[in-house]
């Protein structure tokens, strides 16, 4: 059960109220699970993080494998249930194996991987577990995705990470319709 309750009109910031008023007009209600739940809060915010997302999945010169692909990275990185609900199928109808897709979520061995798939994975995995990317992972990623793109994935990994913070830590509820099992969390 989230932490906070739904946010309303009354409940925002006042100087923020019209801005809420386009978005929850925009989005057809007000947002009840993930990240907009929590951001909503503050429109904003919810304005300028929502930007950058779009940016990211609809003018990335990356390919949706590769933006899903980092999306689940990231989920499980950082154990957060919803983005891993609602990204995992996608991923899935975007080219990522389902062995990869099931590796990832059940913390096993990873199969063989395509060079832009190992580049994500390599860049991810290791930037998640010793905040650092080697020259090694940041050349792969480098020489997959280009310039332009290796800036992208590293916005990627940041945005995702932001949107987990909110999730985690605010408690969002996941959607009642998910599809995908449950990340293993001890």
């Amino acid at each position: 059960m989230a932490r906070i309750p739904t946010a309303t009109r009354e409940s925002v910031p006042a100087a923020q109220q019209a801005l809420f008023d386009d978005i929850v007009r925009g989005m057809g209600a007000i947002p009840q699970q993930g990240p907009g739940s929590v951001m909503i809060h503050v429109p904003q915010a919810h304005h300028w993080a929502t930007g950058l997302n779009n940016y990211l999945r609809q003018n990335s010169s990356l390919s949706l494998k590769v933006l899903e692909l980092a999306m689940l990275v990231t989920a499980r990185s950082l154990d957060c249930q919803h983005i891993w609900n609602a990204h995992a199928a996608s991923a899935r109808q975007a080219g990522v194996p389902n062995a990869v897709v099931d590796a990832l979520r059940d913390g096993a061995t990873l199969p063989a991987l395509a060079p832009d798939e190992e580049a994500v994975v390599q860049y991810g995995l290791e930037f998640f577990r010793t905040h650092r990317v080697s020259r090694g992972a940041f050349q792969a990623a480098l020489e997959q995705f280009g310039r332009q793109g290796v800036v992208e994935l590293a916005l990627v990994f940041g945005n995702y990470s932001m949107l987990a913070v909110l999730i985690n830590s605010f408690d969002t509820d996941l959607p009642p319709n998910r599809t995908e099992r449950l990340l293993p969390i001890a």
